[in-house]
């Protein structure tokens, strides 16, 4: 059986190199496990510093272990594959614990599974475990046509996002009313803090989540349209929530007390944390439950690409890896 893999080159960093090569499955399965085959597998870019493999993916399952008590045999399932699995997401056949794994709707097909489930997961958990989501809140997306495409559609919160690009941007324009607003930042013309400003008569907004910050006043061109981490504090509310996916953030003691001045929290948006204790499955499949829910009745949607055949597998990961697509890829088996 053939399955993609990534192998960082010695020390050299990040740099990594996809490859398939032939894998085997256990002869047995665990108590807890299962055996499921592949339908379709997202991809996802690889941080070196959390895993080597790191893909979701959906199936359909055919085999359980002897105390698999969620599923039975031909169930068709839908799940993430853990930071520790041994087996690329992207194989004929994987094992999978039991408790990674929730049901899929009969509307949702599974490219359209395999491609949204962890961004909803992304946007559940910035939404709701960080950003304490509510009615009436309004909400910052920073590159909205990535995950704001997908809680623009909640039902209850004002949007407002940025688009990086002119094609960005009309892809936000067809959102509204779910988005109340597009901010083209791209154009350099358009203000982001007098535009949040206008939005909110001047009072700022609830929830702020980026992609990705500014630290300094001079940063490399790729980053010349990620915002300012002043700016994103000046726009934030009082009591507001700040979620950031910027690992290496940096707050000087000005920006803390500004913070402090707010009430406002700042929070790190890192979805895998979900797997690293035992005490939180349940929430997760909660979370997972909820995103397909959402994802049958068309509270969350996501651009995709056209799927992908898997013998352009490598090349289309390395794509992903290099940031160089900005929808999210599927491999259809």
């Amino acid at each position: 059986m053939k399955g993609l893999y990534c192998q960082q080159n010695g020390g050299s960093g990040d740099v990594v190199k996809f490859l398939i090569q032939e894998t085997n499955l256990p002869s047995c399965l665990k108590s807890h496990q299962v055996k499921v085959q592949v339908k379709a597998c997202a991809l996802s870019p690889v941080d070196t510093k959390l895993a080597m493999a790191n893909y979701t993916f959906f199936r359909s399952y055919f085999t359980v272990g002897p105390k698999v008590t969620f599923f039975q045999p031909d169930d068709k399932v839908v799940g993430i594959l853990p930071l520790d699995a041994e087996l690329s997401g992207l194989c004929d056949v994987v094992l999978i614990h039991e408790h990674h794994l929730v049901p899929k709707p009969e509307k949702v097909g599974w490219v359209e599974a395999a491609g949204t489930i962890r961004d909803g997961l992304r946007a559940y958990t910035a939404l709701h475990s960080l950003g304490r989501v509510a009615t009436g809140h309004t909400l910052l997306v920073l590159d909205g046509a990535t995950v704001g495409a997908l809680v623009a559609h909640y039902h209850g919160v004002k949007v407002l996002a940025t688009a990086l690009s002119l094609q960005d941007q009309q892809l936000l324009e067809q959102l509204r009313p779910s988005v109340a607003r597009v901010i083209g930042v791209w154009d350099g013309k358009v203000d982001l803090v007098e535009a949040c400003m206008e939005e909110t008569g001047g009072l700022g907004v609830d929830i702020i989540i980026d992609s990705g910050v500014r630290l300094y006043e001079e940063e490399p061109t790729g980053q010349h349209m990620l915002p300012h981490k002043h700016d994103l504090i000046s726009v934030l509310g009082v009591g507001g929530h700040w979620v950031t996916t910027e690992c290496s953030l940096q707050l000087d003691p000005p920006d803390s007390h500004s913070l402090f001045l707010r009430g406002a929290s700042l929070s790190f948006l890192n979805e895998e944390v979900w797997g690293a204790s035992r005490s939180s499955q349940g929430k997760y499949l909660h979370i997972l439950r909820e995103v397909v829910e959402k994802l049958s009745t068309g509270t969350l949607r996501l651009q995709l690409d056209e799927p992908v055949p898997f013998y352009e597998a490598t090349v289309s990961m390395e794509m992903v890896q290099a940031r160089h697509v900005r929808k999210r890829l599927v491999v259809q088996l």
